[in-house]
């Protein structure tokens, strides 16, 4: 006779392990809320604050720039505390920083910063000192982005470890694109909500105010998360259903030499695609609403508008591109095979990107890169994906974090490139050309380096 208050461990296996999922989901949300805010209010930090299209792309570089380390640094730090303490200490620190670009507004906009620096020039035949001055706010901004750009470098490394000790490898890609989803929802809401909040209590409060939800996530953290072996709300069933395939016993937690990392092709496989590829991202990110803009003559209602459009096809891409992986190995194919399908799909998307700057409509401009966008996330999916089945747990954390910095590293020139080119070109199509065949040039370089994967 079966007792009437049966232990969790006697229940039909449930799906716990799905919120997990949705607090990474809320991370990520977060990360771009604070990400993106200074997007949306470009022009009105311009105009207010007497910006250039140049001060703007050095603030944009900075993130990129400080974000690259934090995404090395991060992975190294999360493979070493673990995501339960690690996650977050990131989300507390970024959620400082990204509080302190309201304190911006104490500046004086009128002021300006200068440092001298030394440099080799060739004509001297020796050292020559040269002078690099901005206005004090961008100093101040530059010095916010750098913090914020620190700090939210963990943040996919920790999500992505989270995923591989929680789920099988069968549901990795799904779980990893849903969570990565959080980073069009929160792109969406961003828009929506930061010009809401601007029109009414102006840019210093937005940022105050965006900068609370980091706190309330690491209180939810606290509160719900543990490791699948140790936790007490998680059935035996759905214990052992999330650890197939996964050692029988937690791996130790070593810290794995770079040299060591740089001898696997998969490492670099990564790495070339996060340099072709990865930089894509943090274009859409910090210029899509300037493009918007000054192709189609909108105002921060319209823009913001057309943005979260975009980031709301992209997060089609993200939950498709891993339910489209999961379907195909649930058919049997091999873990590569259905991984560079997946990839070659969404390199296939993005072809059209090219021709955004040409479209006469903005409903057809945001098609455009909206397929573009949504076939990114796909593709991140599947990368941050073929790192699981390839490495270690133990390694995880630092192989993503190595790609996110080459990723961010080279975006951190991309943005910089982006301001001179519009600063004297005012064109966008550069841009857009480059990013459009770089998927598949990325996909070759997969392709060739890991030709099969035999480990999962």
């Amino acid at each position: 006779m079966t007792s009437a208050s049966s232990s969790p461990a006697d229940r039909p296996p449930a799906h716990f392990r799905w919120s997990i999922c949705g607090l990474l989901f809320l991370s990520i949300v977060v990360n771009y809320v604070h990400r993106l805010t200074i997007g949306i209010l470009k022009d009105p930090l311009s105009q207010q604050l007497g910006w250039s299209e140049t001060d703007y792309g050095q603030i944009a570089a900075a993130f990129s720039f400080a974000y690259a380390f934090g995404y090395l640094f991060g992975g190294r730090l999360l493979d070493r505390w673990g995501v339960k303490r690690g996650l977050p200490v990131f989300v507390l620190a970024w959620s400082l920083a990204a509080t302190a670009h309201g304190l911006i507004a104490l500046l004086d906009p009128s002021a300006r910063v200068s440092f001298n620096y030394p440099w080799f020039s060739w004509a001297e035949k020796g050292l020559v000192w040269s002078t690099f001055g901005v206005p004090l706010t961008v100093f101040g901004f530059i010095s916010a982005r750098i913090a914020l750009g620190l700090t939210q470098g963990g943040n996919f490394p920790g999500a992505v470890k989270a995923v591989a000790e929680w789920f099988p490898v069968r549901e990795r890609a799904l779980a990893t694109g849903l969570f990565n989803v959080g980073s069009n929802v929160g792109a969406v809401l961003c828009p929506l909500l930061v010009q809401w909040m601007f029109v009414r209590w102006g840019w210093a409060a937005t940022f105050y105010v965006t900068g609370l939800t980091g706190f309330i996530w690491v209180v939810l953290w606290w509160w719900l998360y543990e490791a699948p072996a140790r936790h007490p709300r998680l059935s035996a069933a759905e214990r052992t259903y999330i650890l197939d395939g996964q050692p029988a016993v937690e791996e130790p937690k070593v810290s794995v030499p770079w040299r060591r990392l740089l001898r696997e092709r998969a490492v670099w496989a990564y790495v070339l695609a996060s340099i072709f590829a990865g930089p894509a991202w943090g274009f859409y990110q910090f210029f899509l609403p300037d493009f918007l803009k000054k192709t189609f003559a909108f105002d921060l209602a319209a823009t913001a508008r057309w943005t979260a459009f975009f980031f709301f096809l992209a997060a089609i891409g993200g939950v498709l591109g891993g339910w489209f992986a999961g379907k195909l190995l649930a058919r049997g194919w091999a873990v590569a095979k259905a991984r560079k399908t997946a990839l070659l799909a969404c390199a296939l998307a993005v072809l059209p990107v090219g021709l955004a700057p040409f479209a006469g409509s903005p409903l057809l401009a945001v098609l455009i890169v909206g397929l573009a966008g949504s076939a990114h996330q796909g593709w991140s999916a599947n990368l941050f994906s073929l790192v699981s089945d390839t490495m270690p747990r133990h390694a995880i954390s630092s192989v993503v974090g190595l790609g996110g910095f080459v990723a961010y590293f080279t975006g951190g020139f991309v943005n910089g490139f982006t301001g001179l080119i519009l600063e004297r070109t005012g064109s966008y199509v550069p841009v857009f050309a480059y990013f459009s065949g770089m998927y598949l040039l990325s996909l070759l370089l997969v392709h060739l380096l890991v030709p099969r994967i035999d480990r999962a």
